[in-house]
C-alpha cells in the first residue's frame, strides 16, 4: 500500500471499467499515506490516491448531444472522443469510503480544504498534516476527489501547480471573440483574458483586422482605437495570458474591449462530461480495494458552484444510462447560478461578468430558479431542473449560499424572484436557500484600503458552512431535513430596490450606498446559441436587463432578512456587501466584484458625537467586554439551535469576535488602516 510515487508509477494499475463505458479506465500512478502518522478522530488515518482517468464519449448518446462542438471534435475508429484528466483522492485508509465529496476546482486549484478545514494552505497536491488544517472534512469521515475540467487556467506561481484540462479541439471553426477589460493603474501593457485565465488568441497573429474600443460606462457608444496605435504582444510567461500594448498606455476609468477571430474551439463541455462519469465510475467500481461510495455529493465555490449549475441545467448529472452521478450539491456563492456558461463554441470559462468588465459575456441567462418562472420579455417559462431529472423523477438535492456581495454584484437575487424582480418565487422541494447577511464572496482580510473606499468585511461564513455540509450529509444519507431556508424576500421588505436601500442606508461615516447593483441584460448572441451553443453576435447584444434586488438595511446599515450571522446578531460594526472603488482606479460609482464594506462603531458616545455617527455606540450597547461576549455566545447558541453553526465552531467564533472587539477598543479612530482587521496586530 505504501508505494513511493515513482514505484507506483513503475508499476502502474490499470482498471478497466467495464460497467460504465465512458471511462475507459484509471490508471493509478500513486498511492501513499496522506498526514502520515496522523489519526483524524474516528475516521482514522488516510491516504492519497493520485491517477488518470481515460474517457471515451460517444457524440451520438443522447446524454452527450448537450455537449456543444461534441460530434465535431477528433474521433478514434470507434468513432469514439477520447481524452483524459488527472484526478486526487483522499479516502480514509481503512478503505471505508462512507461519503464521496467531488470539490469542483475553482480555476485549477482545489477549495474545500482551504474553506472547510480551517486555514488549511493552498496546495493542489495535498500531503502533510498542514494541508488538512484542523481536519474537518477528515475527522467527519468524508473522502474527497479532485479532477481537471477546465482548459483556460494561466500558469500559477511556482509550487502551486493547478489540475488542467487537455480538452479536445475542434480544428477549423472560426469565430469572433471579444475580451472587456480595465486597469487600475495606468500601463502600456494589459491582459485581456479573464480573470486568472489565458483565453484564444487571435486566429492570424496580431490580426490586422481586430478592433480595440474603449467607453466610460456600459452603455456608452464604443469608441476605436486607432489600429497603428496598438498591438498584441506575448505573454509574460509560456502559456499565460494574451497581452495587449497601447501607445499612450491603458487609462483607468476606461472599459476597454478587443474583438478578434479566433480558431479551433475547444470542447469545453467534455470537462464536465469528465466530472459526469468519473463520479458514475466511482460510483459503481471498487478503486484499490475500497467500499463503493453510500453518498456522493458535490461541492463548487463561486466558478466551480455555477459549473454545478450549469450541469444541471444540461442534464449533465445524468450518466449515459440516465442515472444521478451525484445524491446532493453544495453551492458557495454562485450569484445568480452560472447556466449560461461553461458550454458553448470558443467559451473561456475564467470570465464573468462584473459591472463593469464581462457585462457582455454569457455567464447568467435566463431561466434562474429551481421551480418553472417566466421571462415577460421572451414568455419563455423554465427552471434550472428541466433537465436534472433521472427517469425516477428524482434530482439532487441542493443548498445554494450566497452572501450579501453577490446581491450586490452577481445577481443573487433572481433564485428566488421573477425575472422581472416583481413576486418572490419559492425554491422546489429539493432545494434550500441561503442568504448569509452581512458576508462578502470570499472571507478575507487586508490591512489597506486599496483599491478601495473602505476596509473590507470580516465576517466569517465558513464555519456556517461547516455546518451545512454536514447538513447535506444528513439529508442524501439518511434523510434528515436540512434547516429551512433563509434569504432576503420581496413579501417581508428584506429584498428592495437600490433606491429603497439608498433611502433607508444610515448615515454611516465613510460610507455612501451605490448609485446602483449589477443589473445583468437579456443578451441575444444570434439565432444559433441556444439551440447550438454558437454565437453569431459578438459582442452580443443586450436588450432589457433583469431586474436584480439588494437587502434591506437596518437602523446599523446591516443587512436584514436571511441568515443572521453571530456578526449580524452581535455587531461591532455595519457589514455590507458593497464597497465603492476608489477614485484613483477609475469609475469610483462602481462596486468591487468581490468585497463588502466594514465600519465599526464608535467606542464611546462622547466619539460617536463627534463623528456625527448615528449608530451607537459600543458602550452604549455592550456595558464591558464581557457583555460583548456574553451577546456573542448567545448568538452561536442560537445558530447552533438553528443547525447553522457547529458546537465544536462555537469557541472558534468568540474568540475571532472577542479579538476583533479588543482591536477596535485599541485602536485610535483617527487611525484610518483596516490594520485592526488583521489578528495580532
Amino acid at each position: 500500500m505504501k508505494k513511493s510515487r515513482w514505484a507506483a508509477i513503475a508499476a502502474t494499475m490499470l482498471v478497466a471499467g467495464a460497467s460504465q463505458a465512458a471511462v475507459d479506465r484509471i490508471e493509478i500512478t500513486e498511492r501513499v499515506p496522506f498526514a502520515p502518522g496522523v489519526k483524524f478522530g474516528e475516521a482514522g488515518e488516510y491516504e492519497k490516491l493520485r491517477g488518470i482517468a481515460y474517457f471515451s464519449l460517444n457524440p451520438k448518446a443522447s446524454a452527450n448531444l448537450p455537449i456543444v462542438d461534441l460530434k465535431r471534435a477528433p474521433r478514434d475508429k470507434r468513432g469514439m472522443v477520447r481524452f483524459s484528466s488527472e484526478f486526487v483522492l483522499l479516502r480514509p485508509a481503512s478503505g471505508k469510503t462512507g461519503t464521496l465529496v467531488y470539490d469542483v476546482n475553482n480555476r485549477g486549484n482545489i477549495v474545500v480544504l482551504g474553506q472547510l478545514n480551517g486555514k488549511a494552505p493552498k496546495n493542489n497536491d495535498p500531503t502533510t498534516a498542514e494541508d488538512a488544517g484542523d481536519g474537518f472534512m477528515m475527522r467527519h469521515g468524508f473522502s474527497m476527489l479532485f479532477s481537471a475540467w477546465t482548459w483556460d487556467v494561466a500558469p500559477s506561481p511556482a509550487g502551486v501547480r493547478p489540475l488542467v484540462f487537455k480538452a479536445p479541439v475542434v480544428k477549423g471553426p472560426r469565430g469572433m471573440s471579444a475580451n472587456e477589460f480595465i486597469v487600475d493603474a495606468a500601463t502600456e501593457v494589459a491582459s485581456y483574458a479573464g480573470l486568472r485565465g489565458i483565453g484564444y488568441e487571435p486566429a492570424t497573429p496580431n490580426d490586422p483586422e481586430a478592433v480595440l474600443t474603449e467607453r466610460t460606462r456600459q452603455g456608452d457608444m464604443r469608441r476605436p482605437v486607432e489600429r497603428n496605435r496598438w498591438e498584441f504582444v506575448a505573454p509574460e510567461q509560456p502559456g499565460g495570458p494574451g497581452r495587449i500594448k497601447l501607445q499612450g498606455g491603458f487609462q483607468p476609468g476606461t472599459i476597454y474591449e478587443v474583438r478578434y477571430e479566433a480558431k479551433d474551439p475547444r470542447v469545453t463541455g467534455a470537462g464536465l462530461a469528465g466530472i459526469r462519469d468519473l463520479l458514475a465510475y466511482f460510483r459503481e467500481n471498487q478503486v484499490e480495494g475500497a467500499s463503493l461510495p453510500k453518498t456522493v455529493l458535490m461541492f463548487g465555490y463561486s466558478q466551480s458552484a455555477r459549473l454545478i449549475g450549469r450541469m444541471l441545467h444540461d442534464g449533465l448529472n445524468l450518466d449515459e444510462q440516465g442515472r444521478m452521478v451525484f445524491d446532493g450539491a453544495l453551492l458557495e456563492v454562485p450569484g445568480a447560478g452560472g447556466s449560461g456558461g461553461f458550454n458553448s463554441r470558443f467559451v473561456q470559462v475564467t470570465r464573468h461578468p462584473s459591472m463593469l468588465e464581462e457585462h457582455d459575456y454569457p455567464t447568467d441567462s435566463f431561466p434562474f430558479t429551481s421551480t418553472p418562472t417566466r421571462d415577460p420579455v421572451t414568455g419563455r417559462v423554465a427552471s434550472t431542473l428541466d433537465h436534472a431529472k433521472d427517469k425516477h423523477g428524482r434530482v439532487p438535492k441542493l443548498l445554494i449560499a450566497n452572501t450579501s456581495a453577490e446581491f450586490w454584484n452577481r445577481g443573487a437575487s433572481l433564485l428566488t424572484t421573477a425575472p422581472d424582480g416583481v413576486g418572490d418565487a419559492a425554491p422546489a422541494p429539493n432545494v434550500r436557500v441561503y442568504g448569509l447577511m452581512g458576508a462578502q464572496h470570499y472571507v478575507g482580510r487586508s490591512p489597506t484600503r486599496a483599491p478601495f473606499t473602505a476596509c473590507v468585511s470580516p465576517t466569517n461564513y465558513y464555519l456556517p458552512l461547516r455546518a451545512l455540509m454536514l447538513a447535506l450529509d444528513g439529508w442524501t444519507s439518511k434523510g434528515t431535513p436540512p434547516p429551512a431556508s433563509a434569504y432576503p424576500r420581496l413579501e417581508d421588505g428584506t429584498l428592495v430596490s437600490v433606491e429603497a436601500y439608498r433611502k433607508a442606508f444610515p448615515a454611516v461615516p465613510g460610507l455612501t450606498p451605490p448609485e446602483q447593483n449589477l443589473r445583468e441584460p437579456r443578451l441575444d448572441h444570434g439565432a444559433r446559441f441556444l439551440s447550438q451553443g454558437i454565437a453569431d453576435m459578438v459582442p452580443a447584444a443586450q436588450k432589457m436587463a433583469f431586474e436584480t434586488r439588494v437587502p434591506a438595511p437596518d437602523a446599523d446599515g446591516n443587512d436584514r432578512g436571511g441568515v443572521r450571522l453571530v456578526e449580524m446578531q452581535a455587531p461591532l460594526g455595519t457589514h455590507t456587501g458593497w464597497n465603492l472603488r476608489a477614485p484613483e482606479t477609475g469609475f469610483a460609482w462602481a462596486t468591487s466584484r468581490y468585497d463588502g464594506s466594514f465600519v465599526p462603531f464608535a467606542r464611546t458616545e462622547a466619539e460617536r458625537k463627534a463623528a456625527n455617527d448615528p449608530r451607537p455606540s459600543l458602550q452604549a450597547r455592550y456595558a464591558n467586554r464581557d457583555a460583548f461576549i456574553a451577546a456573542t455566545r448567545a448568538a452561536a447558541a442560537r445558530q447552533v439551535a438553528a443547525r447553522l453553526l457547529l458546537q465544536e465552531d462555537v469557541e472558534r467564533t468568540v474568540t475571532e469576535r472577542a479579538g476583533l472587539y479588543d482591536r477596535i477598543l485599541a485602536r485610535d479612530p483617527a487611525d484610518q488602516s483596516c490594520n485592526y482587521l488583521l489578528p495580532n496586530q
